[in-house]
Parts: structure tokens; sequence; C-alpha cells
């Protein structure tokens, strides 16, 4: 995930020297986090304070009854696809990403046995992992958030926290889901591959480059990111000028106020893909399918993202994948009216909006 070291230099320089062990607890197990780093943990991991979004949902996925709280309380319809047990969950802010909110001398409070942050382990991560591992005695665990990476990724988190079983029963099924998805689009044509603009925000203007995680998707599905001309590393603003220039075959997007805004503006309602009814709004409850934030999520993201630019191939199936879904890594049931209110119109691949 996004990590701004200004804030989280800041907080660490506000801790209190008194406050700042000396050592690491007594730890009985060393477990080697994805970025190479020996963590040492309790042999009972009891709770867990998660960094930012992408490591919620990780944790949830694999042990959510270890979960500190939510780095942002669950807000409306939110809630529909969380296990209800779950719900209210204290809102304990992050530490890393935009607009970090949690105070250190807080996390300290909370007394975790663990702290981890799921997304880059770029080395100044692993730098600041350390500096705060070190100034509050408490391990940090960093886990890669690649997509490809994501049933490794859960072996690791299991191991971690002392449950290795379910670790490896989520990476099983996530491979599963990866290895299935590759296959079939293995048979399409490599010819004719659909460009795809992803706008991000109210006006639609922020997208992800080439390298962005925000956009890895698109890769995974066979799919061009017409913004990659717009440079490399990570999201940016575009302007219109640049988009209609671009004339991707589809739009997507995670927010709903640009979604409505789309068919009826001057401008991008003369995008060609606006005129067609091409335009997507990712299903976002509880968290976005294909991206905010980009966490296993994905997974599913993954497949309503080829149901959306191939839905002679792709679309049959996806709802019995969602229920599927959801109950294994969401721990919830979906019933009838749930699904479609997930799977929307705009969101379900069969059911677009028309311009």
């Amino acid at each position: 995930m996004p990590l701004h070291r200004r804030h989280l230099l800041g907080l660490l320089g506000g801790l209190p020297f008194a406050a700042m062990p000396r050592g690491l607890r007594a730890a009985g197990r060393r477990i080697t986090d994805s970025a190479g780093r020996p963590v040492a943990v309790p042999d009972r991991v009891a709770k867990v304070f998660p960094a930012g979004p992408p490591a919620s949902i990780f944790l949830y996925m694999v042990a959510p009854d270890l979960l500190a709280g939510w780095s942002r309380a669950l807000r409306g319809q939110e809630r529909a696809g969380i296990a209800e047990k779950y719900h209210d969950l204290p809102e304990i802010g992050r530490l890393t990403g935009r607009g970090g909110s949690a105070n250190l001398e807080t996390v300290m409070v909370m007394k975790p046995d663990l702290i981890l942050d799921y997304g880059s382990v770029k080395p100044t991560y692993v730098s600041l992992a350390d500096r705060v591992q070190a100034q509050t005695g408490i391990p940090y665990a960093l886990i890669d958030g690649r997509f490809n990476n994501i049933p490794k990724s859960f072996l690791t988190l299991g191991d971690l926290v002392g449950r290795p079983d379910r670790g490896a029963a989520c990476a099983a099924k996530a491979q599963a889901i990866i290895d299935d998805l590759a296959a079939a689009r293995a048979a399409l044509p490599p010819s004719g591959r659909p460009r795809v603009y992803y706008g991000r925000g109210a006006d639609g203007l922020q997208t992800g480059v080439k390298g962005s995680i925000n956009v890895e998707l698109l890769g995974h599905a066979g799919a061009v990111n017409v913004a990659d001309q717009a440079g490399e590393g990570g999201l940016t603003k575009v302007s219109l000028e640049q988009i209609l220039g671009w004339d991707p075959d589809v739009v997507l997007t995670t927010d709903p106020n640009f979604f409505d805004l789309v068919w009826t503006h001057d401008v991008w309602k003369t995008l060609p893909a606006v005129k067609a009814g091409r335009v997507y709004l990712s299903p976002t409850v509880p968290w976005g399918w294909f991206d905010r934030p980009p966490s296993a999520n994905r997974l599913i993201g993954l497949h309503w993202l080829l149901a959306v630019l191939y839905p002679d191939r792709f679309l049959r199936g996806l709802e019995e994948r969602a229920r599927d879904f959801y109950s294994f890594f969401y721990h919830l049931d979906l019933d009838v009216d749930r699904l479609a209110t997930i799977l929307g119109p705009g969101s379900h691949p069969g059911n677009p909006r028309k311009p």
C-alpha cells in the first residue's frame, strides 16, 4: 500500500522516549516475512494491528478474530459484505498510506502481538518497519501484495499468526482461482486486446500508469491499460484531452459519483466507449473488486473484469463464483438480495447501464 514516509517518521518522532521499549517482546517463533526479514512472534498470537486497509482485508480472510479493529469503521453498504460479528470492531486508524491517522502511543496501548502491513516490500518500507519495530517492541511483518504472490502471501500470514492450516487453505483456493482464469484467458485470441481506462475519483481523472498495483488486474485479464502512455510508477492525474486521444474501448471505475457523471458530462459523453455503454462500476461491497484497496479482494475482481471484457466467455458462472468467494474468504453466505445489491446495475456485466 502507499506509504507516506513523512507521516510515519513524524509518528515515530512523536513517541515519548520513555514509551520506547529497549527490545522486542519475548517471542517463541521466528518467521521470515515477504521482505526476507526474520520476525520474532509469540507462540500464541491473540491480536494483530493491521497497518492499513489492505492488511485489514488480508487478515480478515485468514483470521478475522485476530483483528484489533478496522483501519476505518465499516460504513453503510460495506457492512452487507462482512460477517455480522465483525461489523462493529473499533476504528483504529492506519499507520501507512494516505491519510494515516493512527498514533503509535495508541498502538502500544492496544498491545497487539503483531503489526501487519500488506503491499510493497521495497527498501523504504523495510526501513520504516524496522524502525517502528525497534521503537515499539512490537513485531512488524511485511507481506507482498502483488497479485501473483497472493497464494504465497497467504502461507506467510498463516505462519505468522499461528494459523498454518487456514493459510494453506486460502493459498490453495487463491492459486486455483488464478490458474483457472489464466487457463481460460490463454484460450482467447491474442489480437484485439481490449483497451481500458480506469478512472478514480469523482471526476475520473486520476488513474494508474504502468507498474501501478492499482491497475495490475488489467494485465492479468489480457487488457491494455491506455494510461501506460502517461508514464510509469503509481497513480497520476490525467486530462480529458488525453483520455479522448487514447480512445479506450472500456472505462472502469470504483467511484459511483464518477459513474453517474460520465453519462451526462459534456465531454465524457462524447467518448465512444460511453456512447456504446461500455462503462462499468466495479462492485465495492465490502471492498472494491478491482481496486480500492488493492488486496486479495481482487481475486473475485479478476473474474468480474474478464466477464466485463469477454462476456460471452466469462459471464456465465460469475454469480456462483461470487457466492463461493464470499463464503470462503469473507465468512458470509450471500442470499439472492444481497448478491443483487453487490452486483447491481452498472456493476453486473450482464446488466450494464445504458447511455
